[in-house]
């Protein structure tokens, strides 16, 4: 009964070390520290289907990508992106959205960026 006792309890542990690690390795998590501390950070799964969320100087924002084809190669060709709060962009200039589009860049080297309204009229204003 006491090496039962034992057993279960070593059990516990190793569950509860687990979670913890699980915890910590969380994109959620990262993203929402990102986001408190105003740093880049982009979370994207390897999968083309799946969108990919990025934090920048405090906003959140979701891409969505789209796969076609380039230069022989199937690859992401564009991606459109669009903030999670529409409020939380208050204050950005437009090199904030270029340096945004320049570290997509470096991920996804011939994807043409769309950015969704509001952000899209402020780009292209003269």
């Amino acid at each position: 009964m006491v090496w039962l006792l034992r057993l279960v309890l070593l059990f516990l542990i190793i569950f509860i070390i687990f979670v913890t690690i699980r915890y910590f390795l969380k994109p959620s998590r990262k993203l929402e520290a990102a986001r408190k501390h105003k740093r880049f950070l982009l979370i994207d799964n390897n999968e083309v289907v799946k969108n990919f969320r990025l934090t920048y100087n405090g906003a959140v924002f979701t891409g969505e990508k789209y796969v076609g084809a380039s230069n022989n190669t199937i690859d992401v060709v564009s991606i459109t992106l669009w903030p999670d709060q529409p409020t939380s962009i208050k204050g950005m200039a437009k090199e904030d959205f270029y340096f945004i589009e320049k570290k997509i860049h470096e991920k996804y080297p011939v994807a043409q960026i769309n950015w969704r309204s509001p952000i899209h009229e402020f780009l292209h204003q003269k």
